[in-house]
């Protein structure tokens, strides 16, 4: 019988735990969504701020080509 009751007490707390890991598992999973979502707002904003960058060099690089003659000078 005290066997029994110390199986029944040992099995509450098993359940006890898994309940807080359970718990703290959603959590943790909350917050790694949360994390995700700012990663994909930065990973956006430095798409954003590259795309500038690349298109002033682009053009940058139109106009210096436009200046560049190919042609030799008589002289």
């Amino acid at each position: 019988m005290k066997t029994i009751d110390k199986l029944e007490i040992e099995i509450e707390k098993l359940e006890e735990l898994i309940n807080k890991a359970k718990e703290e598992n959603a959590k943790l999973k909350d917050e790694v969504d949360s994390l995700w979502a700012m990663m994909d707002e930065m990973t956006k904003a430095d798409i954003e701020n590259w795309a500038h960058l690349v298109k002033e060099l682009e053009q940058d690089v139109i106009a210096r080509s436009l200046m560049i003659t190919k042609k030799k000078v008589d002289c």
